[in-house]
């Protein structure tokens, strides 16, 4: 971008608009566009936020955040984050709503959120859209509205495509939680090229899967004195005395990914890909269960959509961003001691075996606590287990300490880094999606210039999400970098 072009400001001042809901708002809004980029880049959408700076509402679309599935289990909790966040918003307010299939469960969740944090405004001030992925009128309307939809409805692949199509026809921007690389790497495919022509940015996996392994990447690589290569990640979750627990929308999401693990090796075909360069060592993949010297305990290749997400961040970064040297990727999760694999082994067995019928997935999906030893369950974690649950992700680098040629011999230096939080899933994701939806809403100047569907890391490399997320209590620390012995 040419650094000498003007600054524009177009402001505009909607005098009156009947909104999608039904009734009639009188008081004006300002819609403000603040960019560095020519003022031919704003003509088409300017009720949008879209490319801009920084964007305020319109009378026309009235909210910044739209949480769908706001009365889901996990979305429960980003409403809750989200009330914690308005003064982060625009011009330190955000206008925000929420919206699914029940007014009623919707109510109750802006209760009980007004209610926990003693803000008894929410229960008037925050508007509720009825909408329905099964009735895509009502998912226009929502979207007409939104700035960005946050999407917490899942499993994605029975319900989120809708709700992406919703968002690239109307003009809102689309972010999501999901941990399914199927889905990610499907609406990569149909929806890229419409986003880009509506300047609509598509951006998943925002919550726990994968945005930590996918910030973390880049945090390492910025940290390493060189050129970083390769990296190993390897994830440990903690708890307390009640143990820890995930819902039921996760499991389901596991069954499915692995009964059609065959249609995304397919998919993946579509793409015709070029192998990307590698420098250095190629990294070895470990086996299938090992007894890790660095974390103290067995573990096994990550089965969530993190090395799917990092390696469509690097080939971005490499292809769009013209970034010389992807890095290589392997994602592992700890799993404890021999007892703890004594129960993966017969937990893994049977899950394998049923997984493959439908039979057996109705059994497995009736029966999460009793199929996952009661990793899973149908309520989800307590209180006390979210309370009592943290995690650690720790990232092993390795690279050519600057000055060496990476193209020349092997990579002679090695880093460090980790990242540590509170219970991934419900109390850490919320987190993640909300302040990915700050860092847009206040840094668009920082996005990929146009839009799209994109990774995390793709999206938010240049913004400073990663020092939000470390004062909202997500810890990313360098421990350790030397040179090879």
């Amino acid at each position: 971008m040419n650094k000498l072009q003007p600054m524009f400001s177009v402001s505009t001042t909607i005098l009156s608009c009947k909104h999608a809901t039904g009734y009639t708002n009188s008081n004006p809004t300002r819609l403000v566009v603040e960019t560095t980029r020519p003022v031919s880049h704003i003509c088409q959408h300017s009720t949008l936020s879209l490319t801009m700076a920084t964007v305020t509402t319109s009378s026309r679309r009235p909210y910044h955040v739209v949480i769908f599935g706001a009365s889901g289990f996990t979305g429960q909790f980003v409403v809750e984050e989200v009330a914690k966040a308005i003064s982060e918003g625009p011009e330190g307010n955000l206008k925000w709503a929420v919206a699914g299939r029940s007014r009623r469960k919707l109510e109750n969740v802006l209760n009980h959120v007004a209610n926990t944090l003693d803000t008894p405004e929410l229960k008037c001030a925050v508007e509720v859209i009825v909408a329905d992925v099964r009735q895509p009128e009502s998912l226009a309307i929502m979207c007409k509205q939104a700035v960005i939809v946050l999407n917490c409805v899942g499993p994605y692949r029975f319900y989120g495509e809708p709700v992406v199509k919703a968002c690239v026809e109307n003009g809102a921007h689309y972010i999501d939680i999901c941990g399914e690389p199927q889905f990610l790497e499907a609406i990569q495919l149909v929806f890229d090229r419409k986003a880009r022509e509506n300047s609509v940015y598509v951006i998943g996996s925002c919550g726990f899967d994968s945005l930590p392994a996918d910030m973390g990447i880049l945090y390492t690589k910025e940290k390493f004195k060189g050129t970083l290569t390769a990296v190993e990640s390897f994830l440990t979750v903690s708890t307390g005395p009640e143990g820890g627990c995930g819902h039921d929308a996760t499991w389901q999401s596991a069954i499915f990914g692995f009964a059609d693990a065959a249609r995304l090796r397919s998919l993946r075909k579509q793409f015709k890909h070029k192998p990307l360069p590698e420098l250095g060592a190629k990294i070895k993949k470990r086996g299938a269960l090992f007894f890790c010297k660095e974390i103290g305990q067995y573990a096994v290749p990550f089965m969530g959509s993190d090395p799917s997400v990092v390696r469509r961040t690097q080939r971005y970064l490499c292809e769009e961003e013209e970034q010389q040297c992807p890095v290589q990727y392997c994602a592992y999760a700890g799993v404890g001691g021999v007892c703890s694999v004594l129960k993966l082994l017969f937990s893994g067995f049977f899950f394998w075996l049923l997984v493959k019928f439908s039979l057996g997935r109705h059994l497995l999906i009736k029966c999460p606590a009793f199929f996952s030893w009661g990793l899973f369950s149908k309520a989800g974690p307590t209180q006390k287990q979210m309370e009592g649950t943290s995690f650690r992700m720790t990232f092993y680098g390795e690279g050519y300490t600057k000055g060496r040629d990476p193209s020349q011999g092997m990579p002679d230096g090695r880093i460090t880094t980790e990242i540590r939080g509170a219970e991934p899933g419900y109390v850490v994701t919320p987190v993640v999606m909300v302040q990915a939806a700050m860092t847009f809403l206040n840094e668009l100047q920082s996005l990929p210039e146009r839009g799209g569907v994109f990774t995390p890391g793709a999206a938010f490399a240049r913004t400073s999400l990663i020092q939000r997320l470390q004062r909202h209590g997500l810890k990313f620390t360098a421990t350790n970098q030397q040179g090879a012995p």
